[in-house]
């Protein structure tokens, strides 16, 4: 992976991080501590599922073609896959407290193209 693309996710990351900040500020009767915690789930859920997709990449890369390397790495591969798929989860247990606070149904699609944008 080059260092130019690595700091386009980077950018990337923080726009994100910036947007679900957006929307956060949107909330206007949530308290401010409330924000600031889940402003910090979603920086960590972001962080760890990118760490967790590096450390799965370069072993994904080791692995290829490599019948006894694949054996070693499986597991370790599948744990790195699991971190990944429990972000995920923090970010759409983000977005179900997110929309209870707005006191709207849950539209996922909405909340995630909010914070994606």
């Amino acid at each position: 992976m080059s260092v130019e693309s690595e700091l386009k996710k980077q950018d990337k990351s923080e726009e994100k991080i910036k947007n679900f900040g957006d929307l956060l500020d949107e909330l206007s009767t949530t308290e401010e501590k409330k924000k600031l915690l889940w402003k910090e789930i979603y920086e960590n859920a972001l962080d760890d599922r990118e760490q967790a997709r590096m450390l799965f990449t370069d072993l994904f890369l080791q692995s290829q073609g490599n019948s006894t390397n694949h054996l070693n790495f499986g597991p370790l591969m599948a744990k790195y896959l699991e971190r990944m798929n429990k972000s995920n989860d923090q970010v759409l247990r983000l977005a179900e407290l997110i929309a209870k606070e707005e006191d709207k149904p849950l539209n996922v699609d909405d909340i995630f193209s909010k914070m994606s944008e």
